[in-house]
């Protein structure tokens, strides 16, 4: 199985509508994303990509894990910027996923990073490859933001 990483911002009139902005941005807005902790199959590979392949048909289930942030347009006087970061780390057997969130993109990145340190020390498992991705938005005072960065799991699956 194949997990490909995309990331994406989008603007909207609502939160959810910037949240789906960047979904669609991302290349994972037309499916119904159902959200697991942080765990990457053993026989699964990471594919960073710039954006998802055809996963499936619009509508079915696809499994991510997925870091989020969000900006309302008042948020945009208190900060510049929203981040979301995801990042993993991979070896011969399972992986981990670390997302975190905020203002700053170095922040965010050491944030995902320290989580994925103590993830991987309470564990037994061989990690060889470590990578992070981010994706930033500036705020706006006069729309919703949203940034996503979604590790998508396989192809999407029918939900009936």
């Amino acid at each position: 199985m194949d997990i490909h990483v995309v990331d994406g911002v989008g603007r909207g009139p609502t939160e959810l509508a910037a949240y789906d902005a960047a979904l669609a941005d991302a290349g994972v807005g037309d499916f119904n994303l159902v959200t697991v902790s942080s765990v990457v199959p053993a026989s699964a590979t990471v594919r960073a990509v710039d954006t998802a392949p055809d996963l499936g048909p619009a509508g079915d289930r696809l499994t991510v894990v997925q870091a989020h942030a969000s900006a309302t347009p008042a948020d945009a006087h208190e900060t510049d910027r929203v981040v979301a970061g995801l990042a993993w780390a991979t070896g011969p057997g399972p992986g981990l996923f670390y997302e975190a969130t905020g203002t700053d993109p170095d922040a965010v990145r050491e944030t995902a990073l320290e989580g994925l340190a103590a993830g991987r020390d309470l564990r037994e498992w061989t990690f060889e490859a470590e990578e992070t991705r981010l994706a930033s938005v500036e705020t706006d005072p006069g729309a919703y933001v949203a940034a996503v960065v979604v590790a998508a799991y396989g192809e999407s699956e029918p939900i009936a």
